[in-house]
């Protein structure tokens, strides 16, 4: 329609007939699928549809177009209506992961490297990352849709042959689209498999966090736990049971799209100017994409939401190692004393060690070195044993991060 419109102002066909295919032109989806038995073609089934419900003037609809002209114009549009609504699932959730980040800026909890305890963070900070994380995720999404918010109308392999690119060009902006600068019988889907790839990533993210809070939950761990409703039931068969279910259905779906990513990636590589093997994937992996990270991005923004934070827990979890998590400061405080490295990191090993076979605490064991002694008071192993050194950058990293 918009292409007959466009034909018109050039005074390529009547405009009274624009006007009567705009005032027209109809279709039903049921008489398209009877169509499409008997022709085996969706287009065709189509336009035979619409003619019948204008007329005459009929005879000037896909004047100079071919299938994709209409086909991968429509879809630039449905994948950047997409694209804006996933960006704005992202935004809102970076607005639930900075509240809890603020909330829980000085929650203080021990971070872990190998799955084992290493230096203290806070709880606050490890939602700054993800916050951080999502905001990169925004930022490709919006990239991407300036990639895909191409359409075309060029013809049967991009020539213009028999539509003038002004039609094209008008067509495209009318519908906030810009007009691929060349163009074969498609657009290239590169820009498709970029959509559905960057979607696939930040798929990725959520489920890395999904991931984290799941580990969290563990029941050994318990510093996070996903809310559990009254009336919830965590198992058939253990009435006991408060699982992780949204963080597992979440990393379970970033499994499927991911999938769709390698299907999308396979689409680039068509034959000479089109082949039709990419149309049957894409009408699955598009909307399905699109859907499921739609769905994932609420949940998890949910999920943070509703988070049940345990401070107590991680204080307990920080106790554990008996200040273990303290050794990197009183290495590097014997090497600035004038120590060398490698006796420095023997002796802070030495009490480490008497630590994590139960003697003592660290701070105490540390005292017992004469390497460490003679060049730190106790005084200064105390102030270096504090979660204070840790924390020392705190402000300056949530200012950085937009989060003060």
């Amino acid at each position: 329609m918009l292409a007959c419109e466009a034909m018109a102002e050039l005074g390529q066909i009547p405009k009274a007939d624009a006007a009567e295919i705009r005032k027209r032109a109809r279709f039903s989806i049921p008489e398209i699928l009877e169509i499409e038995k008997r022709t085996n073609h969706d287009v065709i089934a189509f336009l035979e549809n619409v003619a019948q419900s204008v007329g005459p003037a009929a005879r000037w609809i896909h004047q100079g177009l071919t299938s994709s002209d209409i086909l991968d114009t429509t879809l630039a549009v449905q994948m950047t209506d997409s694209a804006k609504i996933l960006i704005d699932d992202v935004k809102k959730l970076r607005v639930v992961v900075a509240d809890q980040a603020r909330r829980f800026k000085t929650t203080p909890m021990i971070g872990r490297s190998h799955g084992i305890h290493a230096e203290p963070i806070t709880f606050g900070l490890k939602l700054a990352l993800m916050f951080d994380e999502f905001g990169r995720a925004e930022q490709r999404l919006t990239q991407t849709l300036e990639r895909v918010r191409v359409g075309k109308l060029s013809g049967a392999v991009g020539t213009h042959a028999h539509l003038d690119p002004a039609i094209e060009k008008w067509v495209c902006e009318t519908l906030g689209l810009k007009p691929a600068t060349i163009s074969t019988q498609i657009v290239q889907r590169d820009r498709h498999a970029e959509f559905v790839t960057t979607i696939a990533l930040v798929a990725s993210s959520i489920d890395r966090w999904a991931t984290e809070f799941r580990h969290l939950q563990r029941t050994e761990v318990l510093e996070v736990e996903e809310f559990f409703g009254e009336g919830q039931k965590g198992s058939s068969a253990m009435p006991h049971k408060r699982n992780p279910i949204t963080g597992e259905r979440l990393s379970g779906l970033a499994r499927v799209i991911r999938g769709n990513a390698v299907a999308a990636l396979e689409n680039v590589a068509l034959w000479h100017e089109r082949d039709i093997s990419h149309s049957s994937a894409e009408r699955i992996i598009l909307p399905d994409s699109c859907m499921l990270l739609d769905y994932m991005l609420v949940k998890l923004s949910d999920l943070v939401e509703k988070l049940q934070v345990y401070p107590e827990r991680m204080q307990q979890n920080l106790a554990l190692t008996k200040g273990l998590y303290f050794s990197e400061s009183i290495l590097l405080a014997l090497t600035r004393a004038g120590a060398e490295r490698k006796s420095a990191y023997e002796a802070v090993q030495r009490a480490a060690m008497k630590t994590w076979k139960g003697e003592g605490t660290f701070a105490e064991n540390v005292k017992c070195e004469p390497e460490i002694v003679s060049r730190l008071s106790a005084s200064e192993v105390d102030r270096l044993c504090s979660l204070d050194v840790h924390f020392a950058h705190l402000d300056e990293t949530f200012r950085a991060l937009g989060l003060e």
